[in-house]
């Protein structure tokens, strides 16, 4: 099982492409993919398991603008995304992925952090349209 330690060489190895990252507390980082980035990515060191997760937006206030964004997330979850899923936690939209600790490698750690990464990319105009709504 990897330690916390092995997570933070993977940070490490994401910072050649630009990326920064900051300890807040033992095992819980947030990571900028670049320095003019509004997106802030946090990975938390949980044995057995490390958890990615982007906060994406708050939930629209009106029911009917709810459960169409509720649709539309469920869609993209099943269409676009290789790897997480988009959740509601409270009043937030978040992306998260969870990932053995037992198994992984920097690959698959990389593989997870570009597709969420480039979800939201792609996700982020379309999905903003519904926070406009409100």
């Amino acid at each position: 099982m990897l330690a916390k330690e092995d997570i933070e060489s993977f940070l490490t190895r994401l910072s050649a492409s630009g990326a920064t990252y900051t300890e807040v507390e033992q095992g819980f980082w947030i990571v900028k993919p670049s320095p003019d980035s509004d997106l802030s990515l946090a990975v938390n060191y949980s044995p057995p398991v490390v958890l990615l997760r982007v906060d994406v937006m708050e939930l629209p206030k009106g029911p009917e603008q709810q459960a169409t964004l509720t649709k539309r997330l469920l869609e993209l979850n099943a269409s676009d995304l290789l790897h997480g899923s988009y959740g509601i936690q409270d009043d937030h939209i978040v992306l998260t992925e969870a990932l053995e600790l037992s198994a992984l490698d920097f690959e698959e750690f990389l593989a997870s952090y570009e597709s969420m990464t480039l979800a939201l990319a792609s996700h982020l105009r379309e999905l903003g349209s519904y926070r406009e709504a409100r």
